[in-house]
């Protein structure tokens, strides 16, 4: 690998810092480097991601990579997580092993894993107003009032229930360690092709996540109750917020690109969610 864009979260002094050192590293190894740098907008990833880029390195946590992941999807540009974060799922290298990653990379002694995304359309009266895509998850959650929504979940056209809950989530493999995890959902191998639909403080006693194909297309739609118009807000891995009311839907599958991750440790994801599961 000879070209280099390092993409370093701009609210953590250390990352800034670390990026520039990276940088310093690779021009001294007769490599190419670029760093997005704080002050540059995220809009300028297209104009400083070249043809001859072969990696990102994204410093900071799994949100880090999760935004980047969005924002280059089509450029099909494998990406190394180096965690300054907490849990860091997606970010594999700790600081004190970046040299040594480094190291491998300039070698090419690394591998790519590819994870599936999800595309998300949002329909409100009728029109699709925002597409985007996700790594981790779509959510749709309640919006205004505290109280709970009604979800009415179609599947392939299909009605399959409604969901009284706080809210929604579907996710990919990769988003069963995320907010799924934390809502009760399960986890599942990365490298798989599935959907997580799992429900957000369900008012039931017996609602359970419910996986799905890849292949299915879901269909969420704010339902009506006692007569009352409900809110609720969809989010793509946490970011692009959109308004919806009683009536609109989201409709989600599988993206047609893909999120790919450099490997440079040869650990199972088995290993991996031992020892982050085990942290205190």
């Amino acid at each position: 690998m000879r070209a280099f864009y390092i993409i370093a979260n701009s609210e953590k002094e250390e990352c800034q810092k670390l990026s520039y050192e990276i940088a310093e590293f690779l021009t001294s190894q007769g490599k190419h480097c670029v760093i997005r740098r704080q002050e540059e907008e995220e809009a300028l990833h297209s104009q400083l991601v070249t043809d001859e880029i072969e990696g990102i390195l994204v410093l900071g946590g799994d949100g880090t990579l999760l935004r980047a992941a969005r924002e280059l999807a089509d450029r099909r540009i494998p990406f190394l997580g180096i965690n300054l974060g907490h849990l860091g799922y997606l970010a594999e290298i700790e600081q004190q092993n970046v040299q040594a990653a480094l190291e491998k990379l300039i070698a090419d002694e690394y591998t790519v894993e590819e994870r599936m995304m999800l595309s998300g359309k949002v329909y409100v009266d009728g029109v699709c107003v925002e597409r985007d895509m996700a790594l981790n998850d779509i959510v749709i959650n309640r919006f205004g009032h505290l109280r709970v929504v009604d979800y009415k979940v179609y599947v392939n056209g299909m009605y399959l229930n409604s969901f009284t809950a706080d809210g929604l989530i579907v996710s990919t493999p990769t988003g069963s360690t995320g907010y799924s995890l934390s809502a009760g959902g399960p986890i599942v191998s990365p490298t798989a092709s599935m959907l997580m639909l799992t429900p957000i403080c369900p008012h039931t006693l017996n609602s359970r996540s419910i996986v799905f194909s890849g292949d299915d297309h879901i269909r969420i739609k704010i339902g009506e109750r006692r007569g009352d118009s409900d809110e609720a807000c969809v989010t793509f891995d946490g970011d692009t917020c959109v308004q919806l009311k009683t009536g609109d839907y989201v409709e989600i599958q599988k993206s047609t690109e893909v999120t790919r991750i450099m490997k440079i440790n040869q650990v199972s994801f088995l290993e991996v969610l031992r020892n982050k599961l085990s942290r205190r």
